[in-house]
């Protein structure tokens, strides 16, 4: 393998990212909530080799910001992202499992707590990708606080000032501090707290479990964890990034994050944005995949008659936060080639239709990657940490001290 091997994975989001993917012959609509379906695309991605899996959650139903509330034509329904990748963690072997989970509305000792094991579950595998909530129908799920939600128009006139508006900022200061949070929970207890001693009738030595005193503007938490320090010492911490705040986000929070760059311009000029916003990071520097939704050529049908041919079932252009990729899988490693050797550590794909295109990346994108010596051809043993490149022994923060 090449000494810089490019780093792949998928993000699933039901029967894929195109809105009327349901309706595909081979989508499976009946088994959407089925754990069967689930274990068939996590199974289809280990047999590709990918490094991870992440799976698409939020507190609002799919759609985007103008579906509306009682459209009938999309699927507006949703199981845990993180039930699904515990259901599936016993049943694979080497890929990460990266649920979305929300820090809004959500209390970060429960994140810590269920992340936590979800790696002992997988055998260090577990990963987070970091979302918050910003709307006022999401806070209406739970009542006990309101989100001012700002206008299309209050948007636009932010972006195009330089500057975020103040509830978005708000938003992710609070989201940094779950993190915070979450991450002085996993080193609340040192690696070797547990002491299973029968003859002298101690589990645990309490001397290697720690408060961690946690006060913020938003969460006072005193810790220590009910839940062992996870395999991993620290799971890997994802988000996913379209502005500069929310780079300055990544880069104060997070292991790795996906960002958006256009076609056009290709990855740079967001890599430079990125990083500007580690000028205060320090130790290992932020790793950044690209997200791309992809609608790859198979035997039956071209990637691009499929898009069109959806497009035309939805009765409108899908459009994307990411690039929309069309074409062979040929194409498609000519431009992650290209693009990787432009400074990504790696790529997040994102299947247009989750059975179809997740079986073309497996089966056609990976074994051409793996002719040009930039894909792995069999798992290394250990973590995912291990397989991103992150460092595999992580420091606890509270130990000797």
């Amino acid at each position: 393998m090449a000494p810089n091997p490019l780093h792949l994975g998928v993000a699933l989001d039901g029967a894929g990212w195109h809105p009327a993917a349901w309706r595909e012959p081979d989508s499976r609509p009946d088994e959407l909530f089925t754990p069967g379906y689930w274990t068939d695309l996590v199974g289809t991605a280990q047999r590709g080799l990918l490094d991870f899996v992440s799976i698409e959650d939020s507190l609002a139903p799919p759609g985007t910001r103008d579906t509306p509330a009682d459209a009938v034509e999309v699927v507006r329904a949703r199981i845990d992202a993180h039930l699904i990748a515990a259901r599936v963690a016993p049943i694979t072997r080497h890929i990460g499992l990266i649920p979305v989970v929300t820090t809004t509305h959500t209390e970060p000792f429960h994140v810590s707590k269920a992340l936590a094991t979800l790696d002992f579950t997988s055998g260090g595998r577990a990963g987070w990708q970091v979302r918050v909530s910003g709307t006022a129908s999401e806070a209406a799920h739970f009542g006990r606080r309101t989100v001012y939600e700002p206008t299309p128009a209050e948007l636009v006139e932010a972006v195009a000032a330089g500057a975020p508006a103040s509830a978005v900022r708000e938003l992710f200061d609070e989201a940094a501090d779950a993190v915070e949070v979450v991450r002085r929970l996993w080193d609340s207890w040192e690696d070797d707290a547990e002491i299973r001693d029968v003859a002298t009738r101690r589990f645990i030595d309490r001397d290697k479990l720690h408060y961690i005193d946690f006060r913020g503007r938003f969460f006072a938490v005193r810790g220590p964890s009910i839940t062992p320090r996870p395999p991993q010492g620290q799971p890997v911490v994802t988000a996913l990034a379209h502005a500069p705040l929310i780079y300055e986000f990544a880069a104060r929070t997070a292991d790795l994050v996906f960002i958006t760059p256009g076609r056009a311009k290709g990855p740079e000029p967001i890599l430079e944005q990125v990083a500007a916003a580690q000028t205060e990071r320090t130790g290992e520097p932020l790793r950044v995949h690209a997200d791309l939704v992809v609608f790859l050529d198979t035997d039956a049908e071209s990637g691009a008659a499929r898009l069109a041919r959806l497009n035309e079932t939805a009765g409108s252009e899908f459009a994307s936060d990411a690039a929309i990729f069309t074409g062979s899988a040929e194409e498609l490693a000519d431009l992650l080639a290209d693009w990787h050797a432009r400074g990504l550590d790696g790529f997040r794909l994102r299947p247009g239709v989750a059975v179809t295109d997740l079986t073309a990346i497996a089966d056609r994108l990976v074994p051409i990657l793996q002719r040009r010596k930039l894909f792995r051809t069999a798992y290394p043993d250990g973590s995912l940490r291990g397989l991103l490149g992150l460092p595999t022994t992580v420091p606890n923060r509270y130990a000797n001290t």
